[in-house]
């Protein structure tokens, strides 16, 4: 028996369109053939199961061969195989996908959900790479004839008697000349480790099963230990440290999803550690790009998810818009949110340990969504450089007695740098405030949000004014000094600075103070940090100078000194060296003004 035909195109030329651009990776052949191949085997047990097959279905396997002197890559399935009419039916017919028409005749009857295939077109990317394909396959109908199927790539095939003597199919690919690299062991393993590392169904490669058909997310949460996902980590991400905890996701209505969501160590060099969240449809793998499924800022996290109900493109390359992925996305932020805080409630001392792998994630999560921000502030820690612990709440409790202003707001200090401010934050601290760490890279954006959300609460850096200033309580101290006194001080300070971006100002402070404070007021220093966030992005930054405040301790025993000395030379070295001083203590002295700063302190000090 032979046939020729010619194979059923709706629409002219859409052959060379699927060939060649339907996927743009040409690797992709592989995950759709064995995917396919995966489908007759599933199939064949479905039909098993609802007593439709009275064959032995034994443990089918799927063996994917390379035949390097003929240049074949053969996938041979022992599933359901096809006749002669349904290679007609579902090869030549392009676009007629025989899973779709599978579960629509057995949708009553079970779990339609394993069956792969959806769109009908995957076998032609075997086109990509070869320049011929075969198929030799013995349907599980009793009696069924074997059938042999080739094509070039073109619109014409043949198909006759077959030689296949036991059920299944074998797709064999002869590979193109542009192509040859599939017929590398090494290359061809890397690419069936990567899509179908997960698949349901074994699969063989070189005597080697490559797959685990059943991973950690297909299992119930109730049948697995910290050490099963603890292991499941290691076989995903080998080279990691243990992950902090992890989310078990189990849903099946208004979508189907299933995974695992890991809570890594994060290190200083984060950034490069996006992209590690994978997406499979029904275990096999579809990308690693997940930004529409996974809300942004649990990026950073690690881990599994696979749903059957995320739309792809028709070649699965990429996510569709629509509700569904909406959906998804909504119920990932509402189980991390509802994670964290169990974690919280159960073992607040635990939680505390995990804050400073996983402030980011909330931060950024605050900021970013609403709805989570409603979750997280009652989880969110802020810490203080004793290194005690305090949620939102608590801690405006905590300070609400003594950081309270003339208008009755609650006023947080905070430290970007505890080494760089210590000066500060010791003056702050000996007048029995509270000083919290705020170092993340993200915490200038969380700042700004933290006020704009919490009524009659702000929070300045501790050196952002004098501490009378930042914490306002209508309490003034009187100066000693008249009037042509202090303009005289300013006067000489100002001589001695010589610096257009510094402002003189004195102030009557306690003699505990410095003689000499310099301070960058709190919302340009706000801007500067975002612009260098932002990679110096906010051009009006650029625009606005910096303009820092030089305040002067007008009750300070060295003001009095600089006016009783009556060279105007040794008035401007004194105050020069008190300027350079809070220089210093602000990371600001440079170049040669540390040296100089130098030599006039030896000098100083031998004299």
């Amino acid at each position: 028996m032979q046939e020729k035909g010619t194979i059923s195109i709706h629409t002219e030329n859409i052959f060379p369109i699927i060939k060649k651009f339907l996927y743009s990776d040409h690797e992709i052949f592989l995950r759709e053939l064995v995917s396919n191949a995966v489908d007759a085997t599933q199939k064949l047990k479905k039909l098993a199961s609802f007593g439709e097959y009275k064959g032995e279905v034994g443990n089918p396997k799927i063996t994917v061969s390379i035949d390097e002197t003929a240049k074949t890559i053969t996938i041979s399935d022992q599933g359901l195989g096809m006749t002669a009419d349904e290679i007609k039916k579902y090869i030549n017919q392009i676009a007629f996908s025989g899973a779709t028409e599978f579960i629509e005749k057995y949708k009553d009857k079970g779990d339609e959900k394993q069956i792969i295939g959806h769109f009908g077109l995957g076998f032609y990317s075997a086109f990509m790479v070869s320049a011929n394909v075969e198929i030799n396959t013995l349907s599980h109908q009793e009696g069924a004839q074997s059938a042999h199927w080739i094509c070039d790539g073109s619109t014409e095939f043949e198909i006759s008697e077959g030689t296949k003597k036991e059920r299944g199919t074998d797709i064999i690919l002869h590979i193109a000349e542009d192509s040859v690299e599939f017929l590398d062991k090494f290359r061809l393993e890397t690419i069936l480790t990567k899509y179908c590392k997960f698949l349901p169904v074994e699969i063989e490669f070189d005597g080697n099963v490559i797959n685990n058909t059943h991973p950690l997310w297909t299992k119930a949460p109730s049948e697995l230990k910290d050490e099963d996902y603890k292991a499941f980590y290691k076989e995903l991400y080998p080279y990691s440290e243990d992950p902090l905890f992890w989310i078990h996701l189990n849903v099946d209505y208004p979508f189907n999803l299933t995974g695992i969501l890991y809570f890594p160590k994060l290190k200083a060099d984060f950034e490069v550690q996006k992209n590690k969240i994978q997406l499979y449809s029904r275990q096999v793998f579809i990308t690693d790009e997940v930004k529409d499924v996974v809300p942004e800022f649990l990026m950073l996290m690690h881990g599994v998810l696979d749903s059957p109900d995320i739309p792809l493109n028709v070649s699965r390359s990429f996510l569709q818009a629509d509700s569904n992925v909406k959906k998804i996305n909504s119920h990932i932020t509402k189980k991390v949110a509802d994670k964290l805080a169990e974690l919280n409630n159960n073992d607040p001392k635990g939680f505390e340990e995990k804050w400073n792998d996983i402030n980011v994630f909330v931060k950024y999560g605050m900021l970013s969504d609403d709805k989570f921000y409603e979750k997280a502030k009652d989880f969110c820690l802020v810490k203080n450089t004793k290194g005690e612990s305090f949620t939102l709440d608590k801690y405006k409790e905590h300070i609400k007695a003594n950081q309270t202003d003339k208008n009755e707001n609650i006023v947080a200090l905070y430290t970007s740098d505890k080494g760089k401010q210590d000066l500060y934050i010791q003056s702050a601290e000996n007048k029995g405030y509270d000083v919290l760490e705020m170092t993340a890279i993200i915490d200038s954006h969380f700042i700004g949000m933290l006020e704009q959300k919490m009524e009659k609460f702000s929070l300045k850096r501790v050196d952002s004014e004098t501490l009378e200033k930042i914490i306002d309580k209508d309490i003034k101290l009187e100066s000693i000094l008249t009037a042509d006194q202090q303009t005289k001080v300013k006067e000489v300070f100002e001589k001695a600075i010589d610096n257009k971006k510094m402002t003189v100002a004195l102030e009557a402070m306690s003699l505990e103070e410095l003689p000499v404070s310099i301070t960058l007021p709190e919302f340009m220093r706000r801007m500067k940090d975002m612009s260098a966030l932002n990679g110096g992005g906010m051009s009006f930054m650029g625009a606005m100078p910096e303009i820092y405040n030089v305040v002067v301790n007008s009750n300070h025993p060295v003001v009095q000194k600089i006016l009783n000395e009556t060279s105007d030379e040794t008035q401007k070295k004194i105050a020069k060296q008190v300027y350079d001083l809070a220089m210093l203590s602000q990371g600001m002295l440079t170049g040669k003004d540390l040296t100089d700063f130098i030599r006039r302190s030896v000098e100083m000090s031998v004299n």
